[in-house]
């Protein structure tokens, strides 16, 4: 979950290369077809600006439910729709871990983060999710579209499995038990009757949202005296 430390702006309202995201947001941020991406050196960074086939590159790609790859920021929301973007992670999986969430709502936008003392990567991907759409207020009528950079999550949902394993008494396919399935069975609890699209994105990718959910998520882990996850039954990482 390291952070980009050089961002190249190819289309926005300055660009060029910035070496801290603060400043980058600003050149991005609400303008209409930005590009950019983010790199660990500065000459990957110049490398990629230099590029004279970037725009096929960083071209967005299909955001259906579980396909592609999501590069759509609040800027491209239609009317009444709601953005959720999440990521989370847990130090040497297990150990501990944090969530970080962006909410735009209606033009606003607000974050969210927490973080547990043991914990997995997976459960706080989910973690992340769920407390996005427990802060939400009555939303039923209106579209609601969560970015993360979890195929876990994102299948888990789209494909079916998570329904599946609740079916099947939290069973895989094989006998086996489903993990995490208190957290599955509340996300699926919070679906029930809402609008929600799962979108994925290519995770430490220069993707705003997606670097600063995970900016707050590492922020979280490291905070000190965290409660624990006591969902968690320490069996194995997941």
């Amino acid at each position: 979950m390291a952070a980009k430390k050089y961002y190249a702006i190819a289309v926005g309202r300055h660009p060029g290369i910035y070496d801290n995201w603060a400043q980058a947001k600003l050149q991005v941020m609400g303008y209409p077809g930005a590009r950019y991406k983010g790199f660990a050196t500065r000459v990957e960074a110049e490398s990629w600006l230099g590029d004279p086939v970037w725009s096929r590159k960083m071209a967005p790609k299909s955001t259906e439910t579980g396909k592609g790859e999501g590069e759509i920021g609040a800027e491209a929301l239609k009317p009444g729709e709601i953005a959720i973007y999440s990521d989370g992670g847990a130090r040497f999986n297990p150990g501990p871990g944090g969530y970080g969430v962006i909410i735009i709502e209606d033009g606003a936008r607000r974050e969210l983060s927490g973080g547990f003392q043991h914990t997995t990567n997976n459960r706080m991907e989910l973690q992340g999710c769920i407390m996005a759409l427990r802060s939400l207020n009555e939303t039923a009528s209106r579209p609601i579209r969560i970015y993360t950079d979890s195929q876990y999550v994102v299948n888990g949902i789209a494909k079916g499995w998570a329904r599946n394993w609740r079916r099947r008494g939290w069973r895989r396919g094989d006998g086996s038990p489903a993990q995490n399935a208190d957290l599955w069975g509340e996300l699926l609890d919070l679906l029930e009757g809402r609008q929600v699209t799962f979108h994925w994105v290519r995770g430490h990718s220069g993707h705003p949202e997606n670097e600063r959910c995970d900016e707050m998520a590492v922020a979280a882990a490291a905070r000190p005296n965290l409660p624990p996850d006591l969902g968690y039954r320490g069996n194995g990482a997941s």
